[in-house]
């Protein structure tokens, strides 16, 4: 496994990370976690190297509003002396943050949740300009500079979803260690984008990035152009090797997150990982990239990651498979079998025109969707 050092925290972070928010699960319920699946995938990940596991409150939960089961799992894979072989990081789940206590209440109760008496890296999750400057009244700095102090976290820092003037403006507010960003090869220029990556590690910061394949976007479907470029490439390597290597391929970034769903995952990107040092890809390389760049931007209709984050719908809307539904039938030119599948496969409660129109999908999305006009298309184009 190959290492990095974390910013200015100096810490040895393997280059891939586990993701725990898309863990193998049973009878497609996110809130039970296969247990025997997952457990063996951290503690190879663990035992090949990997030092960097990533939580959140949510993760692995039927919502929002309370704690999911990613992290109580962390716990129970850590047991057996893996928890003093790795980082963990996790993240205070700041929409349900009202005042200063609700900060030390979520930490503690994270920390009970993970069975750990310090949480490594600890993130302020998703911020936002509105949130920042919320939580910023509320003394989440004060909070911050206390729970170091105390022990309960080592080092902090932030997740982030909003534009390039917010994020340098929360990256000068406070002394943070690390950032979370996200970052792959179609989203150069999105959200942050290289600028932000490049202004973090300019400040010290070490550089988390989540969303490396863009939720499997950049690797499951692709189109045939695509893939036939790769396929005739001297060097072989499947569309998530392709995708995870671009990432690390970049000198400013520190760890590279995966949410792996299946030990063939895990093994494939360790792989990887072993390879990916910085600065590694030739110029003949990059452009196999831009090229796969080139032609999903010009079939993409609508930038979902499939985070789902919008869910659950009131409504009972499937948001993100109505949009993946919808993307495929443009990216593989294929709308009248898309319209076929679509109609064959969605409930009428998951189909698009099922939306009221609450926006409570919107005011969550990190991606800043509009999904309810989004839904709109959908309905028209599949319905």
């Amino acid at each position: 496994m190959l290492y990095r050092k974390f910013g200015k925290t100096n810490e040895d972070v393997s280059v891939l990370g586990f993701g725990c928010m898309r863990l193998p699960v049973i009878d497609g319920a996110q809130d039970k976690i296969d247990d025997e699946k997952a457990i063996e995938m951290v503690r190879y990940a663990v035992d090949h190297g990997v030092n960097y596991i990533d939580t959140a409150y949510p993760y692995h939960g039927t919502g929002f509003d309370k704690g999911g089961e990613s992290e109580p799992f962390v716990a129970r894979a850590l047991k057996n002396g893996y928890r003093e072989r790795v980082n963990i990081a996790t993240k205070l789940p700041v929409w349900l943050v009202h005042s200063r206590e609700d900060m030390d209440k979520y930490l503690n109760e994270q920390l009970g949740r993970l069975e750990t008496d310090r949480i490594d890296f600890y993130l302020l999750h998703g911020l936002n300009k509105d949130i920042w400057e919320n939580i910023k009244k509320l003394g989440v700095c004060e909070f911050l500079d206390g729970a170091i102090k105390d022990g309960r976290i080592r080092y902090a820092g932030f997740s982030f979803h909003d534009n390039i003037d917010s994020f340098k403006e929360i990256v000068d507010s406070y002394d943070w260690s690390f950032c979370q960003i996200q970052y792959n090869y179609l989203d150069e220029n999105y959200q942050v984008g290289t600028e932000g990556l490049k202004y973090a590690s300019n400040k010290g910061l070490g550089v988390t990035i989540m969303e490396p394949i863009r939720g499997g976007a950049l690797v499951n479907n692709l189109p045939k152009e695509v893939l036939d470029v790769w396929n005739e490439a001297h060097i072989k390597r499947t569309p998530a090797q392709w995708a995870l290597r671009w990432v690390m391929n970049h000198p400013e970034v520190s760890v590279v997150l995966s949410g792996m769903t299946e030990m063939a995952q895990v093994v494939d990107n360790i792989n990887t990982a072993n390879e990916g040092e910085a600065d590694s890809l030739t110029k003949e390389e990059m452009a196999l990239v831009n090229f796969a760049k080139k032609t999903l931007k010009e079939k993409m209709k609508i930038s979902c990651t499939g985070c789902r984050y919008c869910m659950p719908c009131p409504s009972g809307i499937d948001i993100p498979n109505n949009f993946s539904v919808y993307n495929n039938a443009y990216l593989f030119d294929c709308l009248p079998f898309a319209r076929l599948q679509y109609n064959m496969n969605f409930t009428k409660e998951a189909k698009a025109s099922n939306c009221v129109q609450c926006g409570k999908c919107e005011k969550r999305c990190p991606q800043h969707i509009a999904i309810r006009e989004e839904l709109k298309k959908v309905r028209a184009a599949l319905e």
